[in-house]
């Protein structure tokens, strides 16, 4: 997706030049195909960011933030080498040595890291992807970060859900936007739609109208309730 929107910023711009197309319709397009992907990116529950050469965070998803407990924006500028530890400097060596020689294999790179209320230390690994675009300008790093759970807790009963996903869930069945959610629980738009995409996953499904649907269905939200309401003993610490 990234080369594709790089390519065609590419292609348009040459058009442009050669006065082929409106210049105010090419931006537009290019403008489209940006929102597409971000909408993409956003809706990803595996922790991606997009980065610079050098490891400077360019744009993250929700997921990759929930794992620090802060907002997408908040990363961006930081250095994935200040986020995470790599585990051997050996993988970190190939890496710069492959981006010097314009090699676009995956390299995997062990990570730790401290995030979250209780500081406890996580262990992952990183897939480092170098996408190469046209001629000139240097690549973006893809970085996809698979987490580990190296003692993996008992599942949660199948409509068990957070008391933060409760409330949204709840929230959304009343017919409250994002934005509102996001208000009425201190959250931001991006928190909101990591929290619903999540559950969208796990439950296998797609909209928000089935999605309230599903927590109907699962006994997550309590029938015959108006405003929505939550029911006794679904939510998990």
């Amino acid at each position: 997706m990234v080369s594709r929107v790089r390519y065609l910023r590419t292609d348009l711009e040459g058009a442009v030049a050669a006065g082929m197309v409106d210049e105010q319709a090419a931006v537009e397009d290019i403008s489209t195909w940006r929102n597409h992907f971000l909408n993409l990116f956003d809706r990803i529950p595996m922790p991606i960011a997009l980065c610079r050469i050098d490891g400077e965070v360019h744009v993250a998803n929700p997921a990759m933030a929930a794992e620090w407990g802060t907002a997408p924006g908040r990363l961006r500028g930081r250095s994935l080498r200040e986020l995470f530890t790599p585990r051997s400097e050996d993988q970190i060596e190939r890496l710069v040595r492959a981006l010097r020689a314009g090699r676009t294999s995956r390299y995997p790179i062990e990570v730790t890291w401290r995030a979250g209320s209780d500081g406890a230390e996580r262990h992952g690994e990183f897939t480092i992807d170098p996408i190469m675009g046209a001629p000139g300008p240097p690549p973006v790093l893809l970085a996809m970060l698979y987490v580990r759970q190296e003692h993996p807790e008992p599942p949660a009963p199948r409509g068990a859900v957070s008391e933060a996903q409760a409330r949204i869930l709840a929230l959304a069945a009343s017919g409250a936007t994002t934005a509102v959610i996001g208000k009425d629980l201190g959250l931001t738009v991006d928190g909101v739609n990591y929290h619903l995409a999540r559950l969208s996953q796990r439950w296998r499904v797609q909209g928000r109208t089935a999605l309230v649907a599903k927590a109907y269905a699962l006994g997550v939200l309590a029938p015959g309730h108006w405003p929505p309401a939550t029911a006794d003993g679904v939510t998990t610490p």
